[in-house]
C-alpha cells in the first residue's frame, strides 16, 4: 500500500512498490488550492495578524456587552454605503502599488536589455580595421596588441555590468563602495571618480567662495595671478591653499590639490525626494538679488562645491561614454561607423532613462494622508460592523468580523508590501538574482563567444564610399 509524506520544502512524497514519486507544490495547484490556503511563509498574514487580533477582541467585548443584556445593536442602512466606498478606495490603493511594481520590473528589464545590446556590440564591433582598411590609410591612432585591446574591451563591459548593481544599491539607498558584488568589475579609477578625487592635469580648478553667498569659478584668476602673489578680494585671487577670512573677503577652495576637500563623502546617494538642502528663501527675507521683492523667491547655489556629489550609476555611465569616445578617436569603431557609435551612445542613454525611471518610483511614494485616510475608513468601518451584526447573529458575530478584517486588512497589507518594489522583503523584486543572471551572461560572452574583427571587412565613414 502507497505511503504519503509531507516534506518542509511544500513537496509531497508517495512511496510505492513501483518507486518513489515526488509531486512538488507547483503540480499540486492543478488538483487544489490547499497547499497554498494553508501557507503562512510568504503571505501577508505575519503583516496583518496584529490589526486583526485588535479586530477580533473589539467584537469579541461587544458580543460580551450584548450577552450582558446591554443593546447596543445599530441600524443596517448605512454600513453598506461605507462599504461600497472602502471597497473602491483598496481597490485603488492596491492598483496603484501593482502599477509601481510593474513599472519596477519592467523598467529594470528594459535596463538589463540595454546592457546586453551594449556589451555584446561592444564585444563584437571593437576591433582593428581590417587589412584592406589599413592599406587606406584608415588605421588606428593608438598601436595597441591584441591583448591590451581586448583588455580594455573587457574594462569596458565591465563598466556595463557595474551599471547595474550600481543601481541596484543605488535604488535601495546603499552608500558606499565596499559591498561584495563590486569586486572586480569595479576599476579603481571610477572608484576614485566617485569619491571626488579627480584632479585635473593641466588645470587649476579652484572655486571661490564670494560674499554674496555664491559660488564662482575662478580658474583665470588664479591661473593668471598665481605667479604674482597679488590676492585682492575683489577678484577672489589668492596664493595657493590660502584661506583667507574677514568681512569682504573671498574664501577660496583648491580643488586641485584636494587640500580642503571632505574625503568622507558617499560614493553614492541615499533615494530621497529631496537630495539637497531646500535653499528656497522665504518671503519676507532679504534676496541676494537686488531686483527681486520680498513677496518672490531666490534660489542660492552651493556655497560649499566640496560637498557636492553625485550618484556612482551616473559616474559610471560618464566613464562608459568616455570609453566610447576613446574607441572612436583611436579608430577601433571605424568597422561601425558614426551610426554605430550612434547607437552605442543610444543605449547608455538609455540606461540612464531607465534609472531615473526606476528613481521616480522609488522617491514618489503613495501619499501619506491618503494611506492614513484608508486605514481611519478601514477601521470604521470594522469597528462598527459588530453593532450591525450582533442583532442577528450574537456571538457568532465574532468570527464573521474576524473574516472580514482578515479580507480587507490583507488587501492593504499587500499594497503597502509591494508598493516599494526595489527593498529587502520577500515580496519585493530580486534584484540580486537578476544581476547575477546578467554577470553569468557577460562572463560566458567574454569567456566562450568570439571577439569581432576576424573576416570582417568594409568600412562606413558616412559619407557613402563603399
Amino acid at each position: 500500500m502507497p505511503t504519503v509524506s509531507v516534506l518542509k520544502t511544500s513537496t509531497v512524497t508517495i512511496k510505492s512498490s513501483k518507486g518513489t514519486k515526488i509531486i512538488t507544490r507547483q503540480k499540486l495547484r492543478k488538483y487544489s488550492w490547499l497547499p497554498d490556503v494553508l501557507r503562512l511563509k510568504g503571505s501577508v498574514v505575519p503583516r496583518i495578524v496584529g490589526p486583526v487580533l485588535t479586530v477580533t477582541i473589539f467584537a469579541t467585548g461587544a458580543a460580551y456587552v450584548w450577552a450582558r443584556g446591554v443593546d447596543i445593536s445599530l441600524t443596517n442602512s448605512v454600513v453598506p454605503l461605507l462599504s461600497v466606498v472602502v471597497g473602491l478606495i483598496l481597490v485603488f490603493r492596491y492598483g496603484t502599488s501593482y502599477d509601481r511594481y510593474y513599472e519596477g520590473r519592467k523598467d529594470f528589464g528594459t535596463m538589463v536589455s540595454h546592457i546586453r545590446n551594449l556589451t555584446r556590440l561592444i564585444w563584437v564591433n571593437v576591433s582593428t580595421p581590417p587589412a584592406d582598411d589599413v592599406a587606406k590609410g584608415k588605421s588606428p591612432a593608438a598601436n595597441l596588441s591584441p591583448s591590451q585591446l581586448r583588455r580594455r574591451k573587457v574594462d569596458a563591459i565591465k563598466l556595463c555590468l557595474c551599471f547595474a548593481y550600481a543601481v541596484k544599491h543605488y535604488l535601495r539607498g546603499e552608500d558606499g563602495l565596499d559591498w561584495e558584488d563590486y569586486a572586480g568589475i569595479l576599476p579603481a579609477s571610477t572608484a576614485r571618480l566617485a569619491q571626488g578625487l579627480y584632479a585635473p592635469p593641466t588645470k587649476d580648478y579652484r572655486y571661490t567662495k564670494s560674499p554674496s553667498g555664491y559660488a564662482s569659478y575662478a580658474a583665470t584668476e588664479f591661473t593668471t595671478r598665481r605667479n604674482s602673489g597679488d590676492a585682492s578680494p575683489k577678484t577672489g585671487a589668492s596664493t595657493p591653499g590660502a584661506v583667507a577670512s574677514g568681512a569682504g573677503t573671498a574664501i577660496e577652495v583648491d580643488i586641485e590639490r584636494g587640500r580642503a576637500r571632505s574625503r568622507s563623502a558617499d560614493a553614492t546617494k541615499r533615494i530621497r525626494v529631496k537630495r539637497s538642502k531646500d535653499r528656497l528663501k522665504q518671503p519676507g527675507k532679504t534676496a541676494s538679488t537686488p531686483l527681486m521683492s520680498s513677496l518672490q523667491q531666490t534660489i542660492d547655489f552651493s556655497t560649499d562645491p566640496d560637498a557636492l556629489s553625485t550618484p556612482l550609476p551616473m559616474v559610471i555611465a560618464h566613464e562608459l561614454s568616455r570609453a566610447l569616445f576613446k574607441f572612436r578617436r583611436d579608430g577601433y569603431l571605424e568597422t561601425v561607423g558614426p551610426a554605430g557609435v550612434n547607437a552605442m551612445n543610444q543605449l547608455v542613454q538609455g540606461m540612464i532613462d531607465m534609472m531615473t525611471c526606476m528613481e521616480r518610483v522609488a522617491n514618489t511614494p503613495i501619499p501619506r494622508s491618503y494611506s492614513i485616510h484608508l486605514k481611519q475608513c478601514v477601521s470604521l468601518y470594522l469597528f462598527v460592523l459588530p453593532f450591525v451584526l450582533i442583532k442577528e447573529l450574537g456571538w457568532g458575530m465574532v468570527p464573521i468580523v474576524t473574516v472580514v478584517a482578515f479580507t480587507l486588512m490583507g488587501i492593504e497589507g499587500i499594497a503597502d508590501e509591494i508598493e516599494m518594489p526595489f527593498g529587502l522583503d520577500q515580496a519585493d523584486l530580486p534584484l540580486e538574482r537578476y544581476c547575477e543572471d546578467l554577470k553569468e551572461e557577460v562572463e560566458f560572452m567574454v569567456e566562450k563567444l568570439p571577439e569581432g574583427g576576424e573576416g570582417m571587412y568594409g568600412y562606413d565613414d558616412g559619407e557613402g564610399d563603399d
